[in-house]
C-alpha cells in the first residue's frame, strides 16, 4: 500500500504500525515516526500529543486490522461447514499456520505491547485485553452451544497465544512445532464438546 497520498494522520499511524510491530514500540522513537511518515513535528503533535497516545491508536488499529484478518482467515477455511459436522475448532491450527509463514510475523502486538510497555502506557493492556476477549469471542463462533462453550473456547484461545509465543521464538521449524501442538490441543478440546 502507498501510504504517501493517505492524510498525515493515516500515514503516522500506519509508519508506526509497521515500526512499532517490527522493531518494538521502546525501539522505535517518535522521530523515526516522523521521519518515515514524513510528516513535520508539528503536524505529528497535532495528531498525537504524545507517543503514547500514538501507542494506544497503533493498538486499536492493530486490532481492527488483525481480527478482520482472523475472521477472514476463517472463512476461507470453510468455518460453518466445519461447525456443522464439529470440526471448526482445529481450522484455528490452519490459521496460525498461514499467519506464522507471513514473512512479518512478529508474534502478537497485543502480548509483545503489554510485555514491553505494560502499565506504563495508560489503557495499553485494557485495549490488549479487550482484543483478547474478542478473539475469545470469534473462537467461541466456531463452537456449538453448551454448557463449556466459552471454557473450551477460552483454552483454545490460550493455545493460540501459546503456539505464537513459541512461533515467535524460533525459525520455521519451530513454528511448525507450535502449530502440531497447537492442533492436538484443538483436537483434545473439539473431543469435550
Amino acid at each position: 500500500m502507498d501510504i504517501s497520498a493517505l492524510p498525515a494522520r493515516g500515514r503516522i499511524l500506519l509508519t508506526a504500525h509497521e515500526l512499532f510491530y517490527a522493531d518494538g514500540i521502546r525501539a522505535t522513537g517518535i522521530d523515526r515516526v516522523i521521519a518515515a511518515s514524513g510528516v513535520t513535528k508539528v503536524t505529528f503533535y497535532r495528531h498525537f500529543p504524545s507517543k503514547d497516545d500514538l501507542v494506544r491508536a497503533f493498538l486499536e488499529h492493530r486490532h481492527g486490522v488483525w481480527m478482520a484478518w482472523f475472521v477472514d482467515a476463517l472463512g476461507r477455511r470453510d468455518a460453518q461447514q466445519r461447525i456443522a459436522h464439529g470440526r471448526a475448532l482445529p481450522v484455528l491450527a490452519d490459521v496460525m499456520a498461514e499467519w506464522f509463514a507471513d514473512p512479518v510475523f512478529r508474534g502478537c502486538a497485543f502480548i509483545n505491547s503489554v510485555v514491553e510497555v505494560g502499565a506504563s502506557v495508560a489503557g495499553a493492556a485494557d485495549i490488549a485485553r479487550e482484543h483478547k476477549r474478542e478473539m475469545v469471542e470469534v473462537i467461541a463462533g466456531l463452537l456449538p452451544d453448551g454448557p463449556q462453550r466459552m471454557a473450551i473456547a477460552q483454552a483454545a484461545a490460550l493455545g493460540v497465544d501459546g503456539a505464537i509465543v513459541k512461533a515467535q521464538m524460533g525459525d520455521a521449524t519451530l513454528a511448525r512445532e507450535a502449530v502440531d501442538d497447537l492442533r492436538r490441543l484443538l483436537d483434545a478440546l473439539a473431543a469435550l464438546r
